[in-house]
């Protein structure tokens, strides 16, 4: 992804459109309201949740067709069902072969969890169905934050500065800018640090690259001068969000997947692998590998204001705060909490979404109480664009409720 800065947008903008559950349940017989898939997702059709089946099966022989190149799944959850789950098969040791041996950018140590053309690693976990997510890792981080506010185990406000968890001491280019970052900054890509992620991740010259070739991933961007005022600019960093990392480890005393495990992932019946930094960080900038299936649990978790099951993961008041427009982000984008927002062009509102390196994404359409999960490998080249694939969905919705109408 190629990222540009932009404007501030005000933080108390009203998020149109959100939650779409409570006006789902007027769907009637078919409503998702008992419908929890910690233990596996119902099957449906997509005729049965109002959905066009063959707009569907179009967008599905141009995946596997190649007209989008290189995606490794497509699913569609509509009502608390899992009603339309395709996966493409691809030869990732032949198609990155040369890539694989060779030192780069995106191969820095040549071995390990850290060369992307691994197939033992890339796109799949050492050949299970666990999916690399690369910066959906971001969105989980930050809504594991979440959870621990909620849960009152995160003490601190987002106005707390961001070097209050740092010996200044031993911070390089610390000046009046880098004291008044926040940790609002850090969730919403506005701390105003020097960073250069707007070039291709094959790009010598791309932070994130450099940061992970590096031991401390952590030094390496807390050192970073500043280029911009804090909360006044947007600058996609993977190195920001790799700093979640060690904010709650710093913050709760704890250990962020251990504690996701426990508050997220086991409720929600998920499995899961995280890649750590060579100094055993948790990587929270893009280290998460996920099924399909449990990717789209995050989204059900959100259409439903955090609630699962008659349990209170994590609080109304954190959704609504982190899909709620922050900053004016890129490609028409805005972001929030490390959620990005396409504004609809059919009607107001947004579709809020997590998106990844190599086309991992997850997208929700509150009000069609409908989510959309890709994953991907094409991570040569710029993926498919989001707004096209919005626009081949949203013609697949004939009922704008859970029935089954026309």
């Amino acid at each position: 992804m190629k990222k540009r800065a932009a404007l501030l947008s005000v933080l108390s903008c009203v998020l149109v459109g959100w939650p779409a559950l409570l006006r789902a349940q007027n769907a009637g017989a078919t409503s998702d309201a008992t419908r929890w898939p910690t233990h596996g997702w119902t099957k449906g059709t997509p005729a049965s949740v109002g959905l066009d089946e063959k707009l569907l099966a179009a967008l599905d022989a141009d995946l596997t067709s190649g007209k989008y190149p290189l995606v490794d799944s497509f699913a569609i959850f509509r009502c608390g069902a899992d009603v339309f789950d395709h996966t493409y098969s691809h030869d990732y040791g032949t198609l990155y072969a040369k890539e694989a041996k060779t030192r780069g950018p995106l191969n820095a140590r040549l071995t390990g969890p850290y060369n992307y053309f691994d197939p033992a690693w890339h796109p799949y976990y050492h050949g299970t169905d666990l999916h690399s997510m690369q910066s959906v890792t971001k969105t989980v981080s930050s809504i594991t934050i979440g959870i621990a506010i909620t849960r009152g185990d995160f003490k601190a406000t987002l106005d707390t500065p961001l070097l209050k968890y740092f010996d200044v001491t031993k911070v390089k280019n610390v000046d009046d800018r880098k004291r008044r970052i926040t940790l609002r900054h850090v969730l919403t890509m506005s701390t105003g640090l020097a960073w250069n992620e707007e070039v291709a991740y094959d790009d010598p010259k791309n932070d994130a690259d450099l940061m992970e070739a590096t031991d401390d991933w952590v030094q390496y961007v807390i050192d970073r001068p500043m280029a911009q005022e804090p909360g006044k600019v947007f600058n996609y960093s993977s190195g920001v969000s790799e700093l979640m990392a060690y904010i709650f480890q710093k913050e709760t005393g704890q250990d962020i997947e251990k504690y996701a495990q426990k508050y997220l992932f086991a409720p929600l019946g998920m499995d899961h692998h995280w890649k750590r930094s060579p100094m055993s960080v948790v990587d929270t900038e893009g280290g998460l590998f996920l099924r399909t299936t449990d990717l789209a649990k995050i989204g059900y978790l959100y259409l439903h204001d955090g609630m699962w099951d008659g349990q209170q993961i994590v609080s109304k008041d954190w959704v609504k705060q982190s899909v709620t427009p922050f900053i004016d982000a890129e490609e028409g984008f805005k972001y929030g909490f490390k959620w990005w927002l396409l504004p609809r062009n059919d009607k107001a509102g947004y579709i809020p979404m997590a998106r990844g390196f190599g086309g991992q994404r997850l997208m929700i359409f509150p009000d069609e109480n409908l989510i959309a999960v890709f994953t991907g490998w094409d991570i040569l080249k710029d993926p498919s664009s989001d707004r096209e694939l919005v626009n081949r969905i949203l013609p697949a919705i004939h009922s704008q409720s859970c029935s089954a109408g026309r």
